[in-house]
């Protein structure tokens, strides 16, 4: 029963999360940690940190890490394949119609009118990772409630990136070795 409920969860996330794996992330968080509750908002933010830093997309390797947790290796294989086979069969069938139909007005109007709800999605999902990482308790979002050590580690690794077009993985890192010398360090 676990591994229809998988295969079912991830199939509603891979069927409805257009625009990649950020646009995917409010769509596994209802499924994974409101729903059917999972994950803990802090496991959720942990796996999202895990999915970026594994090779592939965040959906799938999100999907794979629940599956995982909840029933081990099959329950890998049901989340998986519940996550990657809308993708398999929608992007099929796109393509052809795109090939057939790629210079229709109405098409790149479509097209046009689905970015600002990508955005918005993304913007979602960044907000509440950004909450879950600054304050331990989200109902409680207060100055003195703020952890600044990763308020300052989030404004370094947004300057790096921006004004000295740091790599990403290369401030992933980076930022994974300042949170444990601080840690070590008591701060």
């Amino acid at each position: 029963m676990i591994y229809i409920q998988l295969f079912l969860s991830f199939l509603q996330i891979g069927l409805f999360s257009f625009g990649g794996g950020y646009a995917a992330m409010p769509l596994i968080q209802g499924q994974v940690v409101t729903t059917h509750q999972w994950l803990s908002m802090s496991e959720f933010t942990d796996l999202i940190t895990i999915s970026q830093m594994t090779p592939g997309p965040i959906a799938v390797n999100s999907a794979t890490f629940v599956g995982i947790k909840i029933a081990g290796i099959g329950g890998a294989f049901a989340a998986t394949a519940g996550c990657i086979l809308p993708s398999c069969i929608i992007v099929t069938v796109i393509a052809r119609l795109y090939l057939k139909y790629r210079n229709m007005d109405l098409l790149q109007g479509v097209l046009q009118s689905l970015r600002p709800a990508v955005v918005a999605m993304i913007a979602s999902a960044g907000v509440s990772i950004l909450i879950t990482a600054f304050w331990e308790n989200a109902d409680k979002i207060t100055i003195l409630n703020t952890n600044w050590t990763l308020v300052v580690l989030f404004v370094l690794a947004v300057f790096a990136i921006r004004r000295f077009k740091m790599n990403p993985i290369c401030v992933m890192i980076l930022a994974g070795i300042a949170k444990v010398v601080v840690s070590f360090a008591g701060l």
